[in-house]
């Protein structure tokens, strides 16, 4: 079940999938922080240490076994979720108004860290063995993947938190109620591969801007 193919697989992406949760996590608890919210820092989350934010089920079990079946079908993928950090907004200095900025510290994260990813890419694409340039790709993809899927406008997803501060307050408190829905609204998503339709033609756009960026 698990030959050499897979297995280099998922060592390969095994360091981009951590970087990237743990920055993301990271950032939300950091600028909760800056806005007045200490939380995250009171519970250890504002850290670079993978271990506080990897949640067994959703970042190691489900996403590693839906990667392995996967690249047995030749087409690998997965899809998984971190801890997410506590946040109490209603410590926010302006609760509303603040959590558009702790929600987008997360993508933002992931935006910077595929740029990262993109100029490694760029120097190391002819100089370094090919694995060391599959990580650098895998970190693009990783970080522009959890950039776009974490901008859907569905709650709790940082999309949706976005579009709640960013609408009235008599719609926004409308929109907040289907956040217990949220979760499964993914799940279907994810099961009809709907997901992947509305994320795909995006990511490849990003992908392909970077490369142009910087020189691929």
């Amino acid at each position: 079940m698990f030959d050499a193919e897979i297995i280099r697989n998922v060592l390969i992406w095994a360091l981009p999938v951590l970087l990237a949760i743990t920055v993301h996590e990271a950032a939300h608890g950091y600028v909760a922080r800056y806005f007045g919210d200490t939380t995250a820092e009171q519970a250890g989350r504002i850290s670079l240490d993978p271990f506080r934010h990897i949640d067994p089920v959703g970042t190691v079990l489900v996403p590693l076994c839906i990667f392995v079946f996967s690249s047995m079908t030749g087409n690998p993928w997965t899809f998984g979720w971190a801890k997410p950090v506590p946040v109490n907004f209603n410590r926010l200095r302006n609760p509303k108004a603040d959590m558009l900025w702790v929600a987008a510290a997360g993508p933002l994260a992931n935006l910077a860290m595929a740029v990262i990813w993109a100029m490694i890419y760029a120097f190391i694409a002819r100089k370094a063995p090919l694995p060391y340039v599959l990580v650098a790709k895998a970190g693009m993809i990783i970080n522009g993947a959890l950039l776009f899927l974490n901008l859907l406008p569905i709650p709790p997803l940082d999309g949706g938190r976005i579009t709640f501060s960013l609408l009235p307050n008599h719609l926004a408190w409308k929109y907040a109620r289907i956040e217990p829905f949220g979760f499964p609204i993914l799940l279907v998503l994810v099961a009809t591969g709907a997901l992947g339709t509305i994320l795909g033609p995006l990511l490849n756009g990003f992908l392909s801007g970077l490369m142009r960026m910087f020189g691929h």
